[in-house]
Parts: structure tokens; C-alpha cells; sequence
């Protein structure tokens, strides 16, 4: 089974869900999703989906001051942003309630 087509969906909304919750950059939003079970995703995954989401116009990206070195890129979702976000979740909710009733874990 290709794994990585089905978590760059997954990983879209996980991303853009941890930026709703505060204004994020990249490396922080690896550890975040790291530390929520997604072990295999590096800052070289990350990336690019955000660059995707960029331009997609979901997220807007700013630089701003580090304490420790250069500025970093910082991320805060856009109104479209938070309106494909909730789309997602609703979509991700009727997927999951699918997937359960297909294997029987639920018997809804």
C-alpha cells in the first residue's frame, strides 16, 4: 500500500489544524506532529505541503525575529484556510464512520 498518498491529505489537515490553534513555524510543527504519532515526518515532508497550502492560499506566511539566530518563517491560517479546515474535519469524520462500518468496528 503507497502510505505516503494517504498521509498527505491526513498530514494537510493535521498541519493546517496546529496552525489554527497559534501561529506556528515549520520545525515546530514537526515536533507537534511527531509528537501526536506521525514519527516518520522530517522538515524535508514538511515543506512542501506547506509551500502546497501556501499557495493554495490557506495559510500566509510571515518572517519574524528569532530569539536564537535568523528570522524564522512563521504560519497563521487565512478565512479560507479555517473553512477548508473544518470542511476537512467533517469530511475526515464521515471517512472514518465509512472505514469503521466497512470493518465492523462499528456497528452504527
Amino acid at each position: 500500500m503507497d502510505k505516503a498518498q494517504l498521509m498527505k491529505g491526513i498530514l494537510e489537515g493535521c498541519i493546517l489544524k496546529i496552525i489554527d490553534q497559534s501561529e506556528t513555524y515549520g520545525y515546530e510543527i514537526v515536533v507537534k506532529l511527531q509528537e501526536n504519532g506521525f514519527q516518520d515526518v522530517k522538515e524535508g515532508t514538511l515543506y512542501p505541503l506547506l509551500l502546497r497550502l501556501e499557495k493554495k492560499k490557506l495559510i500566509l506566511a510571515s518572517y519574524k525575529p528569532s530569539p536564537l539566530g535568523p528570522s524564522r518563517k512563521y504560519y497563521s491560517l487565512t478565512r479560507d484556510g479555517r473553512e477548508y479546515l473544518d470542511s476537512f474535519y467533517v469530511n475526515w469524520q464521515e471517512t472514518c464512520l465509512s472505514v469503521k462500518r466497512i470493518f465492523k468496528e462499528d456497528k452504527v
